[in-house]
């Protein structure tokens, strides 16, 4: 069975930094692209970052180009999101994805607030 469980989220001033992460089980886990995406209260989910089954390839949305880094270790069976200059605009629930398998986490709150 293929779970996805995200943590790392919490609240944060703007400007402040948060590193997520998502634990994958129940599948090979260095054979799959994944991806984060973001769901904004009232708004669609929206895809924020993607990196390919070998981490040599990464794309971002470009709201938050040179303030996010995915990254991966598949040693461990997971997936990382580097947050950093956060504004309120990135508060959201968090989610990671498996590239091309409907299966979604629990999410984890990010929210950005003074």
């Amino acid at each position: 069975q293929v779970q996805l469980v995200e943590s790392g989220g919490g609240l944060v001033q703007p400007g402040g930094s948060l590193r997520l992460s998502c634990l994958g089980s129940g599948f090979v886990f260095r054979g799959y692209p994944m991806s984060w995406y973001r769901q904004a209260p009232g708004k669609e989910r929206e895809s924020v970052a993607s990196i390919s089954s070998t981490g040599g390839s990464t794309t971002y949305v470009d709201s938050v180009k040179g303030r996010f880094t995915i990254s991966r270790d598949d040693a461990k069976n997971t997936v990382y999101l580097q947050m950093n200059s956060l504004k309120p605009e990135d508060t959201a629930v968090y989610y990671c994805k498996i590239i091309g398998v409907a299966t979604w986490g629990q999410g984890t709150q990010v929210t950005v607030s003074s």
